[in-house]
């Protein structure tokens, strides 16, 4: 294993008390990002609070994710969860259309073609997708980044498999944007939840979607903030807007103080130079694993999943290394505040633990 010393991209912003590798869960607060969320909540208290001022970072967020994936800001839709999002797609497929997913994809992907109970779902392994793609697959959707074991999905090759079928394609960027630069102008949906690799808090959300696909949409929840002018036309019927914003939710003020100064972060640092960070990190913590006799997922990612050792997560975070048990594997997840000291705390807290089942 490499004796070169990795240290973390934003040093000013992170100062984490853990060995934390846990940011497929949930990402940490870059300090500004807390710096503005105390200052909403004190206006808030104070009763100088503003709500037509949360426009501003609400539109900074969205021009922020657009820079970030390469669309125009008129392309993306705000949203609170990724689930929500999807909804918007699932609903205006036909009824029995074939959706081809991959197998174990996180449910928020999955679930509401699964919910709608007149559609044609196949589920085939990851590295089948492209080629089960056929004359009758109405859709692909699959996650950029598997959340169980971090494989990454070969978005060029899908796309050429749809668009050679006529078929669309529906990317989940939760596990890859932030470190993995990846085009929302390749794919027709792109759907996004912000608390992970993007360093937001909870409760936003983003879909980026080609203009021709999102002539085959329709809001399905338009309120209030799906109009032209929202604030001028909040009352009996919405004018609903002629961009992606007619499919906007009402967005939850105080996560989106947050989204914005976090974005932001992440476009200074870009996710080209965050992702070579984060797989620099997880090599080295491969190559520490391989020592130690363990046999992680293959594969090129900033997540590396160990089949057999989840149970031990538990133990590691009671010694100060945070990482999470998904799917019976022990996940470890690097980011931009992660450092080599961190990988090799990891490393020597998991040596110390006894064979497991």
């Amino acid at each position: 294993m490499t004796s070169e010393q990795i240290p973390s991209l934003a040093p000013d912003e992170f100062a984490p008390e853990t060995a934390y590798l846990n940011t497929a869960s949930m990402g940490l607060l870059p300090a500004r990002t807390r710096s503005a969320l105390v200052a909403d909540l004190a206006e808030w208290a104070a009763g100088r609070a503003n709500p037509v001022a949360y426009d501003a970072p609400v539109g900074d967020s969205r021009a922020s994710f657009a820079r970030l994936v390469g669309v125009r800001p008129e392309q993306v839709a705000i949203g609170a969860q990724v689930s929500s999002l999807v909804a918007l797609v699932a609903a205006a497929l036909p009824a029995g259309a074939e959706v081809l997913l991959g197998q174990g994809d996180f449910t928020s992907l999955t679930q509401p073609f699964h919910g709608r109970g007149d559609l044609a779902v196949r589920a085939v392994p990851l590295e089948k997708l492209a080629a089960s793609v056929g004359p009758a697959t109405a859709l692909v959707a699959v996650s950029a980044v598997q959340s169980a074991d971090g494989r990454v999905a070969d978005l060029g090759e899908l796309r050429t498999a749809t668009a050679a079928q006529g078929a669309r394609l529906l990317v989940d960027a939760t596990q890859a944007a932030g470190w993995l630069p990846i085009r929302g102008d390749q794919v027709d949906y792109l759907v996004c939840g912000a608390y992970k690799w993007l360093l937001a808090p909870r409760g936003s959300a983003f879909l980026a979607v080609s203009p021709e696909a999102a002539a085959t949409l329709r809001p399905i929840a338009p309120g209030w903030y799906a109009g032209e002018d929202p604030w001028a036309d909040c009352y009996d019927t919405v004018h609903l807007a002629a961009s992606a914003r007619r499919f906007d939710v009402a967005p939850a003020w105080h996560s989106f103080a947050g989204t914005a100064p976090s974005l932001a972060l992440i476009e200074e640092l870009g996710p080209a130079r965050i992702g070579a960070h984060n797989l620099a990190l997880a090599a080295r913590f491969r190559a520490g694993l391989a020592e130690l006799g363990h046999c992680p997922v293959p594969g090129e990612s900033a997540i590396v999943s160990t089949p057999g050792l989840g149970t031990a997560a538990a133990e590691l975070a009671r010694a100060g290394v945070v990482m999470s048990n998904r799917a019976g594997n022990l996940r470890a997840a690097f980011h931009l505040y992660t450092t080599s000291a961190d990988v090799d705390r990891a490393l020597d807290a998991l040596s110390s633990l006894g064979p497991r089942d």
